[in-house]
């Protein structure tokens, strides 16, 4: 079992989080003017990296928030937590 460390309430058990994506991706400012292929780009197209990768977590068993981390893909672990509307950690994988 891993432990994943919430900003909110500190290190718990992986199976109380749910896992939302890809983190600062920004929402259209006009979504009604997309194209239905940008739009299809907005929502299905995500980066795929080999290594530190940001995405969004929710603490969904326990205080419910959303924030961000930053995984590494190729292990899994988990090199860094941070709030949403912080500023993304310098990590080393």
């Amino acid at each position: 079992m891993q432990l994943i460390r919430c900003p909110w309430c500190g290190p718990r058990e992986e199976t109380e989080f749910h896992y939302g994506g890809q983190a600062e991706v920004a929402y259209p400012a006009r979504p009604a003017d997309l194209s239905d292929q940008e739009w299809a780009e907005f929502v299905f197209y995500r980066d795929n990296p080999k290594g530190p990768f940001a995405e969004r977590w929710s603490h969904a068993t326990g205080c419910r928030k959303w924030f961000n981390a930053v995984r590494d893909t190729r292990s899994y672990a988990f090199l860094a937590t941070y709030r949403i509307g912080e500023p993304r950690p310098e990590v080393t994988a």
